[in-house]
């Protein structure tokens, strides 16, 4: 199975400081949609694993969440676009679960109820804690210059960061660099 894990807020979509609350706020970045939809057509499944602790401070219930992800759902598939699950964490940092990033319990659950090993698999995010759960889960981790790593854009890699780690100016960059080394007889 062809996999790609995403992290939503500032990898799909713009982030904000005061979180996606409601459906209005939800805004893809230039290209993303786009993006999936071309990992899709070459065969890849893409799932997403976000952090979503807006929940757990009560500014957004799980209602308000579904209605975003129907929002960007749609809008994925106006562009031939889709995506084959949605994984988040509820909790707040100070819940200390094991499902919030940079834990890579989110990724775990993604390995179990696909029943593969995420090894390798590609994890796209935009943050430090993105990177740390992807090389926990044993992923390879794809940091996009957008979000929050917005800043890197034409500097070096931060020595904080694990070992390995890609960078790419936004997710169309990270597409382009995959389908590039996938043979075309594998697609």
């Amino acid at each position: 199975m062809k996999l790609v894990i995403l992290d939503r807020d500032g990898t799909l979509n713009h982030d904000s400081d005061e979180y996606i609350k409601s459906p209005e706020e939800w805004q893809a970045l230039p290209g993303a949609l786009e993006a999936v939809g071309r990992l899709n057509h070459a065969g890849y499944h893409v799932v997403l694993a976000t952090n979503q602790s807006g929940l757990g401070r009560g500014l957004l219930d799980v209602a308000s969440l579904n209605a975003i992800h129907k929002r960007m759902l749609k809008q994925l598939a106006a562009v031939g676009g889709r995506i084959d699950a949605i994984f988040y964490c509820p909790h707040t940092p100070e819940d200390a679960c094991t499902c919030r990033k940079p834990l890579p319990g989110l990724i775990e659950q993604v390995a179990d109820r696909f029943g593969i090993d995420v090894k390798d698999v590609p994890f796209v995010g935009d943050s430090l804690r993105d990177m740390q759960a992807a090389a926990a889960a044993g992923c390879a981790p794809h940091l996009v210059q957008t979000g929050n790593s917005l800043a890197l854009r034409g500097a070096s890699l931060p020595p904080t960061f694990p070992a390995g780690t890609q960078m790419h100016t936004d997710l169309n960059a990270f597409v382009d660099a995959l389908l590039k080394k996938t043979p075309e007889h594998a697609l």
